[in-house]
């Protein structure tokens, strides 16, 4: 009782205290505090509505610069008032109709083809014959390369030194002052170079040395103002032949290397980040005939030389296992005419070509393969294809590992599951894509090798300005730069 009486009397004195004080407003105290809530809320829907109809704006611009496409003029007489849009027609950036890219040449990369001194060009080809009985010429410019596996450097060559209006349709622009290149073409006979004197004995009519040939190159090179700009980056040089420059390719490695597989180069001379991977020059004539296995009697063909060293040693390995197979053909052949005449005939009638390592993992047989419509059977773990950024090599080849091809009967039982109609479509695909291969081809070989070369100009730009701020390169173990760079101690320009 006495808890409440003391409850009850604060409250009534309280309530009697707040009755009595005098106020300073005639404003009521509740409607004041509703006032300012309101006021607050109506800030805070002022400030969301804003960001609202930002976000809505941003969002609304980002999608008209990345998903709008512009409709025709009215003077576009493609347009219409009621049908579809001809995408066709439309000028994207990068078109050739595009104001920002009046010069298609704008867009693509320069290249400066060297005036080299005839003796690594012209010269070679004089050189070559003289070693087979030849006579002197007086103007060996009129003389003709010899067909052999290694046309590519030929090939090259004669692009460039055609007009720039005679090669349309090309990927790279030539160009004939030296300052406005990206890249440095070194148009060097260096396969033919190393065949000169191959098989000939001495005395046979030339006392030619491709070695002193190399030396003779680089020291030229290295009186170029252009090489020693950079280094030699931003220069194009082709060793088809995996023996092409051997004595001199740590002289020239910084270089864009066209070669025909990394058999013979180490990691800090050649891969894949830096150079490109060309095929070589096919030798079998094309199949003209209609797709299927009908006169392809022969399951598998090889004809090449049996005896090879350092990962060929398969081939003879090979031969044991194949040569008693009924429907296989294995035959030794070297190059000769005679040889690629019979070499035609097999792959013109056979559903599959063998196309093992030689003394380096790739050889000119695939190439054959290729254009014969013979499915190539590659067995050779280390293998590096060309243009395989748009080829699947995988649609029209059967790769098989060395140590299962070594299994006794492995190889022609895989083989004879493979249905007819999966040989017909590996044909199909074979002939859509054998101009890649083709350097005779308006839209070939040729092309297809510049535009790799053109892809590499970023890394090689890279490289140059890197190269400029390293003093010296000090690794007792190879890593991921040994792909592009120098491995070893180099004194770089300061």
């Amino acid at each position: 009782m006495k808890t409440r009486k003391s409850t009850r009397s604060t409250s009534t004195s309280s309530s009697s205290s707040l009755s009595n004080t005098p106020t300073t407003s005639t404003t009521p105290l509740f409607p004041s505090l509703f006032s300012n809530n309101m006021a607050r809320k109506s800030s805070l829907f002022k400030q969301t509505l804003i960001a609202t109809v930002c976000l809505l704006l941003a969002i609304y611009a980002l999608f008209s610069i990345f998903f709008h496409v512009p409709l025709p003029s009215s003077s576009d007489p493609s347009s219409t008032d009621d049908g579809p849009v001809d995408i066709s027609r439309v000028n994207f950036p990068g078109n050739q109709g595009d104001a920002s890219f009046s010069s298609v040449s704008d867009a693509k990369v320069k290249v400066f083809m060297y005036d080299l001194p005839l003796k690594f060009t012209y010269g070679l080809i004089e050189q070559h014959g003289l070693a087979r009985g030849g006579k002197p010429v007086d103007d060996v410019t009129k003389l003709q390369y010899p067909g052999h596996q290694h046309m590519h450097e030929w090939f090259l060559f004669s692009d460039l030194a055609r007009p720039q209006s005679e090669r349309l349709g090309s990927p790279i622009v030539k160009v004939t002052d030296p300052e406005e290149a990206d890249l440095f073409y070194v148009p060097v006979f260096s396969s033919l170079s190393l065949i000169v004197n191959a098989g000939r004995p001495p005395g046979s009519g030339s006392s030619y040395s491709d070695e002193n040939m190399q030396e003779e190159l680089v020291e030229w090179l290295q009186g170029q103002e252009y090489w020693r700009r950079n280094n030699g980056w931003d220069h194009v040089l082709i060793a088809g032949d995996p023996n092409a420059l051997y004595r001199v390719v740590d002289r020239v490695k910084n270089a864009i290397l066209l070669v025909a597989d990394f058999g013979r180069l180490r990691p800090d001379q050649g891969s894949l980040v830096k150079d490109v991977i060309i095929p070589y020059s096919h030798r079998i004539s094309a199949y003209t005939g209609d797709f299927g296995v009908e006169d392809r009697k022969t399951l598998l063909f090889f004809m090449g030389n049996r005896y090879r060293k350092e990962g060929g040693k398969i081939r003879d390995l090979l031969f044991n296992l194949l040569e008693t197979e009924e429907d296989v053909i294995i035959k030794h052949g070297t190059q000769s005419r005679e040889n690629r005449r019979a070499a035609s005939r097999g792959m013109h009638t056979s559903k599959f070509c063998l196309n093992p390592a030689g003394d380096t993992p790739s050889a000119c047989r695939l190439f054959d393969a290729i254009v014969s419509l013979c499915v190539p059977v590659i067995v050779s773990d280390s293998i590096e294809l060309p243009f395989e950024d748009v080829i699947d090599y995988s649609k029209f080849s059967v790769f098989v590992e060395t140590e299962a091809a070594l299994k006794p009967g492995y190889l022609v039982s895989l083989l004879r599951k493979v249905p007819a109609q999966k040989i017909i479509e590996y044909q199909k695909a074979m002939k859509e894509l054998r101009r890649y291969y083709d350097y005779t081809h308006p839209d070939g070989a040729v092309n297809e090798i510049w535009r790799q070369v053109s892809q590499k100009l970023p890394l090689i730009k890279l490289m140059i300005n890197r190269d400029k701020r390293l003093v010296k390169r000090e690794l007792t173990e190879r890593n991921c730069d040994c792909l592009c760079s120098n491995e070893t101690g180099i004194i770089s320009s300061l």
